[in-house]
């Protein structure tokens, strides 16, 4: 392993560590106490909102590990780069669109509790998606002009 990634594959690992806490222990502790304020008709449909959003979550952290490794082995500029930045970019636009279909359950919860941050923390979500979305979208696309122009050298040569 190449110490110019180690760095970013620890950082990788470690972002996915606490998520996983929480939905092993966290989520089922919040449904725990939240079920006894509010309707299971609430509760149930967000939780699944936030079960599934961390199929895409994760499968977008092992693609990002992937492409880590595809620099490591210096085929940065290759094909299956330009896929796992794909599935990225289609990992976090589908966290976007689960969140924001989740938004008015949120806001149920938060209108009952007088809690104006929980529509604050999930638009953060949805927008913070939005963002990975637009910057593995530009990326990807940066990255297939990369591999014409070089396709177009080793043609030229």
């Amino acid at each position: 392993m190449k110490r110019e990634t180690l760095f970013l594959k620890a950082a990788v690992f470690l972002i996915g560590l606490p998520i996983l806490a929480l939905c092993i222990f966290g989520l089922p502790q919040i449904a725990n106490e939240a079920a006894e304020h509010f309707p299971a008709y609430w509760l149930y449909p967000l939780l699944t909102v936030m079960y599934a959003s961390a199929i895409p979550f994760f499968v977008a952290l092992a693609q990002a590990f992937r492409l880590l490794s595809y620099i490591d082995k210096n085929n940065a500029f290759s094909e299956r780069s330009v896929s796992a930045l794909k599935i990225i970019k289609y990992c976090a636009i589908t966290i976007s669109i689960l969140y924001a279909a989740g938004m008015p359950l949120v806001y149920l919860i938060a209108e009952e509790d007088d809690a104006p941050g929980l529509i604050v923390l999930g638009m953060v979500i949805v927008f913070a998606s939005i963002v990975v979305a637009v910057f593995a979208a530009v990326l990807q696309k940066l990255l297939r002009n990369a591999i014409d122009i070089k396709s177009e050298n080793d043609l030229t040569v």
